[in-house]
């Protein structure tokens, strides 16, 4: 075992302030590094050290030699990546163990097969985890992907071998649109991530997509908490993660959590990861590929199991046991996360940017917000879109969407153009207060959505002027005697 005082944080925004926090309750000193266009982040004065790293913003925080390098000359004992590429990277992984820093995550070799969705594929078939028709070995030759296709039967999806986040994914529902579907996939694949390997597998319209978190040691020991429904979805890119699933009954509950348990005990799993799936009409579970390191949405599953994930990801990779049993973790209530992203719904989605004007966050009972921005932050143009993610909870659904409801309300960001007026339409939308949503969701209810309603902020600031305006009236009119001892309410 394996005593961690010092990390180095290899990784920027709200989840390097996620991992500062964590650090700081732990007694664990905490290093981050930044890049030029992250000089005035928030995040950056917060950790204990700080270290410039120079050169292209992107590509800074890929420089892993480097980073690497500034761990062992700052002593620390550990690196986490939080998610994001250096997460996924078996050799940054493997670098690390090489150069006597752990690794807070999984095992190199474990990185590696999933980061194959075919092999992990495989793997996972092999014992007994369902998947979905499809290939086993890369397809780089389109007319023998076309040929797979046709036996398989349209509509069918083109996923990226070697890739994940919706890149390199391309559904294709008729035959005639195969060619240039598989050259929009495989020239993605290429860009993001320097591969132009495939697989092709059957399509399941409209699923469910849920996934199980789960927690495991090195020593045998894993455990569940719970599953989150990431249905919501925009170009295969997950909007708002929910725990528990509303429609979900027990039995496939249990079913899907077992399946994911009993595979990461097979497998000598050790971290935290979660198992994703497809779930279709009437149940039928798929598995569509496991992520082996801490997902964007992992604050609802803390707030309804009270189990600080980030927190037990550092212990275990200092080789702490598991502190509790299955048995031992009790679910509590709902939890939603909205992630808040700077882009423009009404204009396809944009990417927006500029300096926060005004910044009004929500707070009270049941809400969380985890996030790096702050009044005066001028964003960044070179990175991801996610500004942070607003997270609520309650002890049941009604009160957890109207929870979202009053949170999304308060929120208000001005500067530039973000999709919380679109969060505002889906949590009042029927069928989302009903529970009945699926990847399909969005596209479905798009053209519905107005975004046009006045937020509370705006009738606050409205109530505001009105007020003054009022107060200015009877100073002018001597309607009132104001006197030191009055106060005028």
């Amino acid at each position: 075992m394996t005593k961690i005082s010092k990390v180095l944080i290899a990784n920027r925004g709200e989840i390097a302030l996620r991992i500062i926090r964590a650090c700081k309750e732990l007694e664990i000193k905490s290093v981050v590094v930044f890049s030029e266009a992250d000089v005035n982040g928030v995040w950056v004065p917060r950790a204990d050290e700080c270290y410039p790293i120079m050169g292209n913003p992107v590509e800074a925080y890929l420089n892993y030699h480097k980073i690497i390098d500034l761990a062992k000359k700052s002593d620390c004992d550990a690196i986490h990546p939080g998610y994001g590429f250096l997460s996924e990277s078996a050799e940054f992984a493997q670098a690390c163990a090489d150069n006597g820093l752990i690794f807070i995550g999984p095992q190199p070799h474990h990185i590696e097969l999933f980061g194959d969705k075919m092999a992990s594929k495989v793997a996972m078939k092999k014992i007994g985890v369902p998947v979905l028709e499809g290939t086993d070995t890369p397809v780089v030759d389109k007319a023998e992907g076309e040929r797979i296709a046709t036996e398989i039967g349209f509509p069918i999806i083109i996923k990226a071998a070697f890739g994940g986040g919706g890149r390199g994914m391309r559904i294709v529902y008729h035959a005639k649109d195969f060619s240039d579907m598989f050259d929009s996939a495989t020239n993605e694949s290429m860009k993001y991530f320097a591969r132009d390997e495939v697989f092709i597998e059957k399509y399941v319209e409209n699923p469910r997509h849920i996934e199980i978190q789960v927690v495991a040691d090195a020593y045998g020991n894993v455990v569940h908490l719970g599953e989150r429904d990431c249905s919501i979805q925009r170009r295969h890119q997950k909007v708002i993660e929910i725990t528990p699933s509303p429609l979900l009954n027990d039995a496939t509950r249990k079913k899907l959590a077992d399946i994911s348990v009993n595979a990461m005990k097979d497998l000598g799993y050790e971290s935290v990861g979660t198992v994703e799936f497809l779930l279709d009409e009437k149940d039928n579970i798929y598995f569509i590929e496991m992520n082996t390191r801490v997902q964007v949405e992992h604050p609802v599953s803390e707030i309804v199991t009270g189990v600080d994930i980030i927190q037990r990801m550092i212990e275990i990779a200092g080789g702490d046991k598991l502190l509790y049993k299955q048995e031992e973790i009790n679910f509590r209530g709902y939890a939603i996360e909205f992630r808040i992203n700077s882009e423009d719904p009404q204009n396809n989605f944009m990417p927006t940017a500029g300096t926060v004007k005004k910044y009004l966050t929500p707070g009270g009972p049941g809400v969380r917000l985890d996030t790096s921005l702050y009044s005066g932050y001028e964003l960044p143009t070179c990175y991801d879109s996610m500004l942070g993610k607003l997270i609520v909870s309650a002890l049941d659904w009604k009160g957890v969407v109207n929870k979202a409801r009053r949170a999304l309300d308060e929120y208000h960001i001005e500067g530039f153009k973000t999709n919380i007026p679109l969060h505002r339409e889906i949590v009042r939308d029927a069928d989302f207060m009903a529970g009945k949503f699926n990847t399909g969701y969005l596209d479905s209810n798009m053209k519905h959505f107005k975004m046009e309603a006045k937020s509370s902020i705006a009738d606050e600031e409205a109530k505001s002027t009105q007020l003054a305006n009022m107060l200015k009236i009877i100073k002018e009119n001597n309607l009132v005697s104001l006197k030191n001892d009055f106060t005028l309410y």
